[in-house]
Parts: C-alpha cells; structure tokens; sequence
C-alpha cells in the first residue's frame, strides 16, 4: 500500500475552513451556537497539538514510567468528568467512579496486552495507550450514563425504596431493580454500535487505520478486539460504579438518606 500522505500546516488550516463553513451556517441559520463552535474548534486544535506532542515524546522515551504516567493523567481526567456529570455532591463518588474505571480498564488491558497480542515489552507504548485510552473515554462515558440514571432514579422513586424498606427488603434488594436500568441504559449504545458495526458505516477507529496504511483486514481485526474491549469494560464499570453508588444513599442502620 502506498505511504501515508502527511498533512502539513496549509492542509490543517484548509481544515479548519470546514469549521469556518459550520460557524458560518449557524450564523446563517440564526442557531446561536457560533461561539461554541469557535471555542470548541480551538480547543480541538490546541488538546489534540498538545496531546500529540506529549504521545510523541512518550513514544520516542519508550519508558514505563512515561507510560503509566500519561494513563494514569487521563484516568484522573475521565474520573472527574464522570463525576461532575454523576453529582459532585454525593460523598465518595470521584474515588468511586475512579476507582471502578481503574479496575474495568486493568483487567481488560491486561488481558489484551498478554493473551492477544503480546508485545515484546508489556508497557509498549504503541499498543497500550492507545487501547487504554480508548476504554478508558468510552468507560466515563458508561460510569457517567449508569450513574446519573440511578441517582435521579433513587431520588426521585425515594418512597417507593422506603416502602420495600419497610416491607423488610434490603437496600440491594430495594434498588436492584434501578440498578439494572441503569446497566443496560448505560450498555445500549455499545450494544446498537456492535449490532450496526461495518454495516451502516465503517468505524472511526478502522478508517483512522485504513488511512494509516493498515490493510483492510488488519484493520477490522482490531476493531473487533477493540469493541470486545469496550463493550467487557463498560459493562464490568457499570457494575462496580452502579454497586458502589447506590450504597452512599444508605445509612449503617439500612435506612434512606435524603
């Protein structure tokens, strides 16, 4: 396959013309979202110049420290975004959602690095980063979907979870029932993505390749693996988030906190 053609600064500024167009029909069309479009254009140039300098260098450092430092930076960053989306308010949830996206990406990436495809150096940077970083954005995005679902569930079903209380339930037993709306509430846009995948559109990350060089069936061979990584991932933080959680609404005696 021919090489990769490199986009220099004159393409990049001609990209950011589609976004110049974007912002103009807005104004066009009276939508009032001409500003956010400029901030987040401007934000997306600026996080991604940054973030592929930084990868740069990781990846020429070839260091396992550089490595873990730069995923436990975005661990640190989807767990606060999750949190924030979640409720800021509810004691413990930041190490909570922290913590369950910690041990969903682990297992997950763990396995992948050592069963599948087994890289001469466990920490190499070309397969690891990409892979955790790539469960780690869609594993906020489950954690905060799980979360906020069960927490307006609760609060808003508060006398519905006393009367179970008062009939003798548990409160696993009393929210169970939020807790697995929540999972599959949070579950269903990997589930439709698997259901749709290669059919209606070809994915981003399999385009991303095909454009890097990568042959076709490379290519959708790890977009397999990396939609089994997801779906595992967001499934199992879910879970943990979604047990965690609901805990915080209880007191040592079983009863609801307000």
């Amino acid at each position: 396959m021919q090489d990769l053609i490199k986009l220099d600064v004159v393409d990049l500024a001609l990209a950011v013309g589609l976004m110049a167009i974007a912002i103009g029909l807005s104004a066009w069309e009276k939508l009032g979202i001409e500003l956010n479009l400029a901030i987040a254009t401007g934000r997306t140039i600026l996080q991604l110049l940054v973030l592929g300098y930084v990868l740069d260098f990781i990846f020429a450092l070839n260091n396992v420290w550089g490595v873990l430092a730069i995923l436990a930076i975005i661990l640190t960053m989807t767990a606060i975004v999750a949190r924030n989306r979640i409720s800021p308010k509810i004691p413990q949830v930041l190490p909570l959602v922290g913590g369950a996206i910690f041990i969903s990406t682990t297992v997950t990436v763990l396995y992948t690095n050592f069963l599948i495809i087994q890289p001469e150096r466990w920490y190499e940077p070309r397969y690891i980063i990409p892979l955790a970083g790539i469960v780690l954005g869609h594993g906020m995005n489950a954690a905060a979907i799980a979360g906020e679902r069960l927490v307006s569930t609760i609060n808003s079903q508060q006398v519905e979870i006393e009367t179970h209380l008062s009939l003798g339930a548990t409160p696993q037993q009393a929210v169970n029932e939020y807790r697995k709306q929540a999972i599959k509430a949070a579950f269903l846009p990997t589930l439709n993505q698997m259901m749709l995948m290669g059919m209606v559109a070809i994915p981003g990350i399999t385009t991303g390749q095909l454009i890097g060089g990568i042959t076709p069936v490379n290519a959708v061979s790890y977009e397999i693996l990396i939609i089994f990584m997801v779906a595992i991932a967001n499934l199992l933080t879910t879970i943990l988030v979604t047990r965690g959680l609901y805990r915080q609404f209880f007191n040592s005696a079983a009863q609801l906190v307000r």
